[in-house]
């Protein structure tokens, strides 16, 4: 039958059970301080860079007044497509760009009409 018992390795001072060892210093490598003082100063830097953009950005919000669209409500007739309700009422201007108005302020899926549906149509002043 075999006995267990503790042998100290060679080279290990015996420890002697009251006295408590001291614990060794931390040592840092140079690449552990890098990392202990860059990561928290980073981190400090992008909340900042949050926090101050988050002041900022209030106040362009009220800059520009609201634009207002003046309208007029139009109900197609027989053969009309936005293409010629745009050449009539805005003769000035690009018909594409007219459209897309139109079809932006009736929340329209297409640029698709039927004779006898109602839309607003954007006009100048």
């Amino acid at each position: 039958m075999a006995h267990a018992f503790a042998v100290p390795f060679a080279g290990t001072p015996a420890r002697s059970t009251g006295a408590q060892a001291p614990h060794p210093r931390l040592r840092l490598t140079r690449r552990g301080r890098l990392v202990l003082i860059a990561l928290p100063s980073f981190l400090g830097a992008v909340l900042l860079l949050a926090f101050l953009s988050g002041l900022i950005a209030p106040a362009h919000a009220g800059d520009t007044a609201p634009s207002v669209t003046h309208t007029k409500q139009v109900t197609l007739q027989q053969g009309q497509s936005l293409w010629t309700v745009a050449a009539q009422y805005a003769p000035d201007r690009d018909p594409r760009v007219v459209i897309d108005e139109i079809v932006e302020l009736n929340n329209l899926d297409s640029t698709r009409v039927v004779s006898g549906q109602q839309i607003a149509v954007p006009t100048e002043g």
